[in-house]
């Protein structure tokens, strides 16, 4: 009998350990527990040495079905708030500034970052981007990757927290047209992963996550693939999310982690601070709750901002464009910094 995959056994355990945590946060009525409840379960059980693993297909696969989830809330009033879509995108691009640089001011002046590791340290998502440019500028890299891991799972803790307090419940939940069709699946799938990897090809951000998303949102639209993935299936998908974004954890070093735990701290609570101030002007222009303004504006990851949304139900098309748009403006934003603090 062959035996199984050591990175298999250590995905089991991360979703045992992610399932157990999410039945604690649901019993204390948590917020997006099966999202926040694995998170936090799987980074403490990470830091003390548990080895807990979420292999690329299976993450592959939760993206594909977080996309599918996603498209399948596309409804007539999503559509119709799109062309409000440019004016909340430009207040979103003027909050990536403010909190890019209020992070960065606080990081050099209160932990003694220097310039290029306090800038990107402080740039509001795009991990991957972040750390091949830290490598490359001759940043503190270890410092830099536990400030950005810290930034995730704080958000990823604080925004349904937010979210909640504002009391806004969420409507764009898809109305009950049953479950996608076996060969609705059949069809979608394969097409959400020759989708996922043109745009990967083109190095488009979360390339599985938007390939889903536009592929099911096609077939809700046109009627061909009517219906919603079963809530169990959903679940443990937003479980395993939870689960992945405590892996972020593996290797960390303890010594330094008091320190990022502080500096991920100031940097959520300056996000989070200009990201509701960015909502509130939004909500104004596009006539959206803040609440849905803030899930589009918090630099959390694509993925895990979009699987709030949908827990939510608050506009998880509306606010995975937004993720997506952040994610492209920093691409473009980053490296002009990058030569301002080189300079500086």
């Amino acid at each position: 009998m062959q035996a199984i995959h050591p990175d298999w056994r250590a995905a089991a355990m991360a979703l045992i350990i992610g399932s157990a945590g999410a039945a604690l946060f649901w019993a204390i009525g948590f917020p997006a527990a099966l999202l926040t409840g694995p998170a936090t379960a799987v980074s403490i059980a990470t830091i003390l040495g548990v080895r807990c693993i979420i292999p690329p297909a299976l993450r592959d696969g939760v993206f594909l079905l977080i996309g599918v989830s996603i498209g399948s809330t596309v409804t007539p009033e999503v559509i119709s708030t799109a062309m409000a879509w440019p004016l909340s995108l430009a207040v979103l691009l003027v909050t990536l500034v403010f909190v890019l640089v209020f992070a960065m001011i606080a990081l050099e002046r209160i932990f003694r970052f220097d310039r290029m590791t306090a800038m990107l340290s402080a740039t509001p998502g795009h991990l991957s981007y972040v750390l091949g440019l830290s490598t490359d500028m001759g940043a503190d890299v270890p410092r830099v990757a536990l400030v950005q891991s810290m930034r995730v799972l704080l958000l990823t803790l604080v925004v349904p927290v937010l979210v909640a307090l504002w009391g806004v419940e969420g409507t764009s939940q898809l109305a009950d047209r049953g479950m996608i069709a076996i060969w609705g699946l059949a069809l979608i799938f394969p097409l959400s992963l020759a989708l996922g990897w043109v745009l990967k090809r083109l190095q488009i951000p979360a390339p599985l996550l938007l390939g889903a998303m536009a592929v099911s949102a096609l077939g809700q639209a046109s009627d061909l693939t009517p219906g919603a993935l079963p809530a169990w299936v959903i679940g443990a998908a937003f479980i395993a999310m939870g689960s992945l974004i405590g892996t972020r954890f593996i290797g960390v070093d303890r010594a330094g982690l008091l320190g990022a735990l502080m500096a991920g701290l100031v940097c959520t609570f300056i996000a989070c601070g200009v990201a509701a101030l960015g909502a509130v002007l939004a909500s104004e222009i596009v006539g959206l709750p803040p609440a849905v303004l803030l899930l589009a504006f918090a630099p959390g990851g694509v993925e895990v901002m979009a699987a709030i949304a949908i827990e939510t139900g608050l506009e998880p098309a509306f606010v995975a464009a937004h993720h997506v748009f952040r994610l492209l403006a920093l691409t473009v934003m980053v490296p002009v910094m990058v030569v301002w603090a080189r300079r500086g």
